[in-house]
């Protein structure tokens, strides 16, 4: 099947096929376009038509990329029938009770059931617990196409390593772990991805092995920043700054060089939770996983909790009082706000009277409204305020001298929080500012 599907791509006699274009799936497909011919499906027909605009959506690409890209984009689910080489990106978000919510990724997979033909590779990207791809995606296929997979049709693996608004670590840097259901599909699979990645591939032996590599790597990461909020919790009450603790720490070799921080997003924040999941099913309690969880889901509210206190210490009234929160996107440098955990900071200033003026440049604003009923403010109405709270690192902030700062306040003592510790304590405690970070 390798040489016979690869060369039938390289030669254009049929295409690769991307079903879900939001920040992982779009990148692979303007990619993987340079080479192949691309159909780039997604149900969002808004979506679709800003692609098809020149518009890129993500900040992934970047506008240009996506007017020049022979991806062709389209919502017709028909068009999958065109490809025998697919790759499934769409999210695989948790629910409210923090279980795996599977629904976007058997959709996808009950969409492309029905337009599988004989011959095709189906590849998953999408973050699960081991066993998912041939449990519950392959399953969903058989039914829906009628077809019999490792006979009339091949799945295999492949986690997504993309990494929102990173420009330096992309599809192409990052080494990249592909597997197959048998040797014959990896190696199709393997062909294919060295296409695009230069940083090549690794061929894991199973596609459980590829499954449980994805999610220990963004738990792991989950761990160590739940360590580091720790740290920071102990060292705020010992009156002890954290990062001037990590940077003498981290004159050592080995030290690892984690920040504390809020954790949110659809990759930290949720992976670990699909990991826990599997086990529990296996009859195992995680410990150390959710206890970084529990840590790290509580940070929101910390912040929240200290900038009330220092309101109170700059003897500011509490019920209305004026506080802006710069940042809403669960990371720097990218519009997703996507389980972003700036808005457990808004929750909790509620809780004590603050309606909070939220503002972010780089945020997707009809999302944020969307999904939390935040309207984000523009920056000429961040002034006369008591607390400014900076809760992402975004780079417009990053160059705010104490003078632009200066100006986002009203009279009486400064309040601010710098929730990434960007700026210097001493400057702005010289300026008389009550200053605090994590």
């Amino acid at each position: 099947m390798k040489n016979d599907l690869f060369r039938e791509l390289t030669e254009r006699k049929t295409k690769l096929s991307l079903i879900g274009l939001g920040y992982v799936g779009m990148p692979i497909a303007v990619a993987f376009a340079e080479h192949l011919d691309v159909v780039g499906f997604d149900l969002n027909e808004k979506k679709i038509e800003l692609y098809k605009s020149g518009v890129d959506v993500t900040g992934e690409v970047g506008n240009e990329a996506i007017s020049r890209t022979r991806v062709d984009f389209t919502c017709d689910p028909s068009r999958l029938k065109e490809a025998k080489f697919h790759i499934v990106a769409v999210p695989t978000p948790v629910n409210d009770d923090h279980t795996p919510d599977l629904s976007p990724l058997e959709s996808a997979s009950d969409i492309l059931g029905r337009y599988l033909t004989p011959g095709s590779v189906v590849v998953y990207e999408s973050t699960v617990y081991p066993g998912v791809t041939e449990e519950v995606c392959q399953p969903i296929l058989e039914k829906r196409s009628g077809l019999v997979c490792g006979k009339d049709f091949k799945i295999g693996y492949s986690p997504e390593r993309i990494n929102p608004g990173d420009k330096v670590h992309r599809l192409e840097t990052i080494k990249k772990i592909v597997s197959g259901m048998d040797a014959e599909t990896l190696d199709t699979v393997a062909s294919v991805y060295e296409l695009v990645v230069r940083a090549g591939v690794y061929r894991a032996e199973s596609i459980r092995v590829a499954e449980a590599a994805k999610v220990i790597e963004n738990s792991q990461r989950d761990i160590n920043i739940a360590f580091m909020n720790e740290l920071s919790v102990i060292f705020n009450r010992m009156g002890i700054d954290t990062k001037s603790v990590l940077e003498a720490a981290g004159t050592k070799w080995n030290f690892l060089p984690f920040r504390p921080g809020l954790v949110g997003g659809h990759c930290i924040g949720v992976d670990p939770y699909y990991l826990t999941y599997k086990a529990e099913m296996m009859g195992y309690h995680s410990q150390v996983i959710l206890a970084g969880r529990r840590i790290n889901d509580g940070m929101g509210k910390y912040v929240a909790e200290n900038t009330v206190k220092n309101l109170i210490a700059a003897d500011k009234p509490i019920r209305g009082a004026r506080v802006a929160v710069l940042g809403f996107t669960f990371k720097e440098n990218c519009p997703d706000t996507r389980n972003t955990k700036v808005i457990d900071i808004v929750k909790e200033l509620g809780e004590y009277g603050i309606k909070p003026v939220v503002c972010d440049p780089c945020a997707d604003a009809d999302e944020a409204f969307r999904l939390y009923g935040v309207t984000l403010a523009d920056m000429s109405e961040i002034k006369d305020m008591d607390a400014v709270v900076i809760s992402v690192a975004h780079e417009p902030f990053k160059g705010f001298t104490p003078e632009v700062i200066d100006g986002f306040f009203g009279e009486g003592r400064r309040v601010l929080v710098d929730v990434k510790g960007m700026f210097s304590r001493k400057d702005y405690e010289s300026r008389g500012y009550l200053y605090w970070r994590l």
